[in-house]
């Protein structure tokens, strides 16, 4: 009987000890043991915590509620908040979040870890006050997580089970501001402030952009801004899509595209079959059997059949991927030239694109002006031997053409207009496809990612190239200010087409009046020399990143200055055709003369490695500079069209380089859109630190790589196989 009514004060005495426990509040902060399962089941937590319990409201004080609203921007808010500048049941939701904050509710403790507030960093450039749209997205809906039983734990679990009981919505709010205490590089955007907030999706963007402007001039934020910031509330975003998305002429016209594409590459499937001579597949409807036979019959056509071989996938992707035994008429180092730029003007944009995205924005400027970036940061002056090459091959080619070169002197005025026109189609019709298609996939990527996107684009391509469209169809958007150019990038193609009307009207004359075309060859050699002396000084050019884009459209994308190389090729084309540079050299000459070529180039890229030189010697480097370097590649493409080259110009000249050659338009054309729209989708921004560059900059090479062989199969190769049918057919004789 004792024993009995021992046992029993024990059990008592056991529940009482579970009924403490379970009286203890969930949002306690404990030593966990888990027991199985998942963590959406309630756990207990220990009774043997030593942790105080936490504050509650009465507990807070006055200061701990006036460091909310300095601190917290969405606490000032929520304070600032009244029936009179939002609604009524934003208003609500907005006390609740307050209180909630004040009481550590575990919901309304997420909101204020969502939303951002001031990070370190603010004087090299950290603007970027984004919160977490994650823990945002946390407190709408449990996080579901797995935790082992095994380990004990200090933590409220109500943070990852407690969910808001209205709905809320991430988004981003926009101010500019004017502190002295952040460096001004003077490259766009800098001085914008990205500020998350996790705020009631009753609260309408217009009033919470109002509730914002009353909170950063009624001096709330001011008092804790020692940075003396003085911020002016610019826009919201909701971060959703707008329907006008799907309305927009690029939409429509790359959704026409595909589907024309994609047509053609079906039929010129359907044509490798019919050649195969096989039947169709018998699993076929009668409606889809009829259409396969009706497509068969029209693809009897011959130029029908012609026109549609053009796209034939299996042909265009050996074509692209082929590589053979260089001949005796090419020049095989042009293949590893193209492609090496390619590349370094690819890492270049890695590290542009990635300035509007990086909160250490000093930093990695400063990296910039070091020795060992030089190759990243000089990478524009790479542009310049795509420039050397296309002067090269534009005289080499049409100077090489015995039979053209007979008609230009044959025909009268307008023969020559329609050979010269001819020439400028198939010139368009090899570039234009592709160039078009990146004009539609920019103006859709940059209207998305303009609404989806946590950043500010300072470059609005979706907003330009609906109004200046024209200019980019025309080749001619490098004749108007750098700030307006849709597809910034392309200012180089429109300079090459420019040149390659002007090289081809100078090679019409040298065709009939040989001196008259070499006195306007070396007169516009010496006039672009002048012209680039004269507005290097008169815009006072100096090498410091500001300066260079300030002076974007009078200096680096302005033809009448960026023709110096394209003259220096077209000159070198025509020295090593009429063997005007026939110098016996012995075979130690020579090498020393490729070495040096290459000392010649390494040197150019690192002339700039110091940015603060005097007025007058960074216009000669940047003219007389520029003109030597476009010489030590003008030495390269001689020496190996001359069979000459040593062990580093033989690598230049592997065939691997022929197939990334083909890929060079391709890649030039696609890399910025991808690398910009890629930074722009980042839900956090990013750090100036080298490794990790380097590591980005190889992942963003493979993923240009590959962009490049879809689009150059679909939009670039077909369109050159069609270039060719044309020129085929035109050079047949006419039957009688």
């Amino acid at each position: 009987m004792g024993r009995d009514w021992k046992a029993a004060v024990i059990i008592v005495w056991i529940f009482g000890a579970l009924a403490a426990d379970a009286a203890v509040n969930e949002s306690t902060p404990s030593h966990y043991r888990y027991s199985y399962g998942k963590l959406n089941a309630t756990q207990a937590p220990s009774p043997h915590s030593t942790l105080p319990p936490p504050r509650r409201s009465s507990q807070l004080d006055r200061d701990h509620e006036t460091h909310l609203i300095r601190s917290s921007i969405i606490f000032g808010l929520a304070k600032a908040a009244n029936e009179s500048n939002v609604n009524g049941v934003c208003h609500t939701q907005l006390q609740q979040v307050q209180r909630g904050i004040l009481s550590q509710q575990p919901w309304a403790m997420k909101v204020l870890d969502a939303s951002g507030t001031k990070p370190s960093g603010f004087v090299f450039g950290q603007n970027y006050w984004l919160g977490s749209r994650a823990v945002c997205e946390g407190v709408q809906r449990p996080v579901g997580i797995t935790l082992s039983r095994n380990y004990e734990r200090v933590m409220h679990y109500s943070i990852l089970t407690q969910s808001a009981p209205f709905e809320m919505d991430y988004r981003m709010i926009y101010l500019r501001h004017s502190s002295p205490w952040q460096v001004e590089i003077k490259l766009m955007s800098e001085q914008i402030l990205h500020i998350g907030l996790c705020l009631p999706k009753a609260c309408d963007s217009e009033e919470v952009k109002q509730l914002a402007r009353e909170y950063v001039t009624d001096g709330s934020f001011n008092k804790n801004d020692i940075f003396d910031m003085r911020p002016e509330v610019l826009y919201m975003k909701d971060l959703r899509l707008s329907k006008r998305f799907f309305q927009r002429t690029s939409f429509k016209l790359m959704v026409a595209s595909l589907l024309v594409t994609g047509a053609l590459t079906l039929c010129a499937q359907q044509l490798r079959v019919a050649k195969r001579g096989d039947e169709p597949s018998p699993g076929l409807a009668p409606v889809e059997s009829e259409l396969w036979q009706t497509l068969d019959t029209m693809l009897k056509w011959q130029p029908l059949q012609s026109f549609v071989s053009c796209y034939d996938v299996p042909t265009n992707w050996r074509k692209i991927f082929a590589t053979r035994e260089n001949s005796s008429g090419e020049i095989p180092i042009m293949n590893g030239l193209r492609s090496v730029c390619a590349i370094g003007i690819l890492i270049f944009h890695v590290v542009w694109y990635m300035y509007f995205t990086v909160h250490n924005k000093v930093v990695l400027l400063s990296y910039a002006e070091k020795a060992f970036f030089q190759y990243v940061s000089s990478a524009p002056l790479l542009v310049d031997v795509f420039f050397t090459i296309s002067g090269f091959l534009q005289t080499y080619n049409f100077m090489r053409n015995a039979k053209q070169m007979e008609s230009v002197r044959r025909n009268g005025l307008w023969g020559n207009a329609k050979l010269f026109g001819k020439l400028l189609f198939h010139r368009y019709l090899r570039l234009g496809p592709l160039y078009l298609i990146l004009m539609g996939s920019v103006d859709l990527a940059f209207a998305y990612i303009g609404d989806v996107s946590l950043y500010h684009i300072n470059e609005r391509y979706d907003e330009l190239c609906t109004q200046h469209w024209w200019r980019n169809l025309l080749f001619i958007q490098n004749l108007f200010d750098h700030r307006d150019l849709c597809v910034n990038w392309s200012w180089s193609l429109a300079c090459d087409m420019q040149f390659f009307l002007v090289a081809n009207v100078i090679l019409f004359v040298y065709a009939r009046h040989p001196k008259v075309a070499k006195l306007l060859t070396i007169t516009g050699l010496l006039a672009t020399i002048t012209w680039s002396y004269g507005i290097c000084i008169n815009y006072k050019l100096e090498f410091s990143f500001d300066a260079t884009y300030a002076t974007g459209t009078q200096i680096y994308t302005s033809p009448f200055v960026r023709v110096l190389p394209y003259i220096i090729g077209a000159i070198a084309a025509w020295c090593l055709l009429e063997r005007r540079l026939q110098v016996e050299l012995s075979e130690q000459q020579t090498r020393w003369l490729w070495h040096f070529a290459l000392s010649v180039f390494i040197s150019s890229i690192y002339a700039t490695v110091r940015r603060d030189v005097g007025r007058l010697l960074t216009t000669t480097l940047f003219v007389l500079g520029r003109g030597i370097f476009s010489l030590s590649v003008c030495w390269m493409i001689l020496g190996s069209a001359t069979a000459t080259g040593v062990w580093w110009s033989r690598m230049l000249e592997a065939k691997c380089f022929q197939h990334l050659n083909r890929l060079s338009y391709a890649i030039y054309l696609m890399n910025p859109l991808v690398i910009s729209l890629f930074y722009s989708l980042t839900s956090s921004s990013t750090d100036a630190d080298p490794f990790m560059l380097s590591v980005v900059s190889c992942g963003f090479t493979l993923i240009v790589y590959l962009v490049s062989i879809v689009f150059s199969l679909a939009f670039e190769v077909p369109y050159s196989n069609l270039s060719s049918l044309l020129l085929r057919s035109s050079s047949k004789p006419k039957s009688a």
